[in-house]
């Protein structure tokens, strides 16, 4: 018997050791680097890094377009999760799978997706030219790519929300004569805002980070087109290892803050 309870004793000491070693060398390590390497020389050569401009534009950049993406998902995200949701129709299953698209495509074949279906000699890119715009190797390229790859988060963290839901709220809401816009604003949306808040930061926090749809749509121009994943790309490139990493711990920064942000929402929403 106790031989026994030292076996179990010592599996699960040596997969907890596994676990938490693998999580050391492949997620902290990493990161605990980046950091340091970012301050190896001291507060000056980082914040001359960043104060670059050409720097801190691809950074504002990256923030404005990744918030448009954003909430472009938040509102399509919320209509299609609940279209799958709370409708039965011909091509359903279908149309659920195709969610998760992106995360299975490798972005740069997005990228080319993108660059094929609305470059310039494409049907729609030759139209939108006639109007007098251009969307390839503009923002609106850039916006379109980050929707992309972030496309399945707000979807997939709304959907079980909405599959749990009490139906009794929403029939009484309906009972009392409200109709479906006031339903949804004051009984449904409250129940799924948890889920909401959370697909949006790791949407946000995702497009933020994107590079391998983006670099081919961009047209990578400073401070026009030219967002912070490419612009750490290029000062690898450049052999500017330093200004690379002071780059990345912002966003490094602000991609932990955001996860630390959903946590807390996740724990509220559990909570109530």
């Amino acid at each position: 018997m106790q031989t026994s309870w030292l076996r179990h004793k010592g599996w699960t000491y040596g997969f907890r050791t596994t676990v938490l070693l693998y999580f050391v060398v492949l997620i902290v390590l990493p990161i605990a680097g980046v950091y340091v390497y970012a301050f190896t020389d001291g507060w000056a050569p980082f914040w001359e890094s960043i104060s670059d401009p050409i720097a801190w534009k691809a950074v504002l950049l990256t923030l404005k377009l990744a918030l448009i993406a954003t909430v472009i998902n938040v509102l399509i995200g919320t209509m299609i999760a609940w279209v799958l949701v709370r409708y039965r129709f011909y091509g359903r299953t279908v149309l659920n799978s195709l969610v998760d698209l992106p995360f299975a495509l490798p972005t740069a074949v997005g990228g080319l997706m993108i660059l094929l279906l609305l470059g310039p000699n494409s049907w729609v890119g030759g139209m939108a030219e006639k109007l007098g715009f251009d969307i390839v190797f503009h923002q609106p390229a850039i916006v379109i790519a980050m929707v992309f790859v972030t496309f399945p988060f707000v979807i997939r963290a709304i959907q079980p929300l909405l599959e749990e839901m009490d139906a009794s709220a929403e029939e009484a809401s309906y009972t009392l004569g409200a109709s479906r816009a006031a339903t949804f604003f004051r009984v449904i949306l409250p129940q799924i805002a948890p889920g909401i808040a959370g697909g949006a930061m790791l949407a946000f926090s995702r497009a933020l980070a994107e590079f391998g749809a983006v670099v081919l749509v961009a047209g990578n121009i400073p401070a026009k087109t030219l967002t912070a994943s490419v612009f750490i790309y290029g000062e690898v490139e450049s052999d500017n290892n330093l200004g690379a990493a002071a780059v990345s711990v912002l966003l490094l920064t602000l991609s932990l803050l955001i996860l630390w942000f959903i946590n807390r929402v996740q724990r509220r929403g559990g909570r109530a």
